[in-house]
């Protein structure tokens, strides 16, 4: 007679699934999380970049204030009230150079050759980035508005609604610049070189346009720069919104962020995907 053999038989296997990371729109929160906690740490961050268009607005209120009283200034508009537009618009500019700087630093700390070994898309650090900086520099210009009524007598007649508008304006202008240094950062991947493109495109945008003075009282190859300078539409339409005029160059600075931005975005992940040299 035969005996039946019995097979052993253990636990039956475990169904086990590998987690692939978080949502995209986590990540996104978590890295920007990240970007603005080490700012808060480090105040000295927020108080440096807080003198530097501070000091610019003593110095350009108090030193031009006299062009108020030229011809082809506009009437009945204090110098204050037609410095303070460009300065946001300025500030923003400035404030998006660092956010390239910023990327830089990350690359050659170490930082990011750990995000690239986490299941994280690396879309998501250059987005989180951008946001950075984007919530940065409202709180920047928000605190300098703050200081411009209470100091310098800042009241233009566009009032809360157009003084918010060219604020916003500002930071859309600051945003799409933002990843163009984003681009350059991931290809030059150098915080000196960074800085010395940075200074030398913003420079002749800033003081070749009609940020400081009317265009008019330029001179006459300084005019022909100035009237296809886009710093010049971007700063034209938010004085028109803070002055309460009729909005010029609106449509073209808005159209203008939004493809630098566009393009910025493309060029900086090309960018940021290559491997470390």
């Amino acid at each position: 007679m035969t005996t039946p053999t019995v097979l052993a038989t253990g636990p039956a296997p475990v169904p086990t699934t590998s987690w692939r990371g978080s949502s995209f729109g986590t990540q996104v929160l978590v890295l920007t999380t990240r970007s603005l906690r080490a700012l808060v740490r480090d105040p000295r961050l927020v108080i440096f970049s807080l003198l530097q268009p501070l000091i610019m607005l003593t110095l350009f209120s108090q030193i031009f204030s006299s062009i108020a009283n030229t011809p082809g200034f506009p009437r009945g508009v204090s110098y204050i009230d037609y410095l303070m537009p460009a300065i946001l618009v300025n500030t923003a500019m400035q404030s998006a150079l660092q956010v390239g700087v910023g990327l830089v630093t990350d690359m050659k700390n170490g930082v990011l050759a750990r995000f690239r070994s986490l299941p994280i898309r690396l879309a998501s650090v250059l987005i989180a980035r951008s946001l950075s900086d984007l919530v940065r520099s409202a709180v920047q210009l928000t605190v300098m508005l703050v200081l411009a009524v209470a100091v310098f007598g800042f009241a233009p007649a566009g009032g809360v609604p157009g003084v918010v508008g060219a604020l916003v304006l500002a930071l859309l202008v600051g945003w799409g610049l933002g990843w163009v240094f984003l681009a350059i950062a991931s290809w030059v991947r150098n915080a000196e070189l960074m800085q010395t493109v940075g200074f030398l495109a913003m420079f002749p945008l800033m003081f070749a346009s009609s940020a400081y003075v009317p265009i008019s009282g330029l001179p006459g190859w300084l005019q022909a720069f100035a009237d296809v300078n886009p710093l010049t539409h971007a700063v034209d339409a938010a004085r028109s919104l803070a002055l309460a005029q009729p909005v010029t160059g609106l449509v073209g600075a808005v159209l203008a962020s939004v493809v630098l931005a566009g393009a910025g975005g493309v060029l900086a992940i090309r960018g940021f995907r290559r491997p470390a040299q």
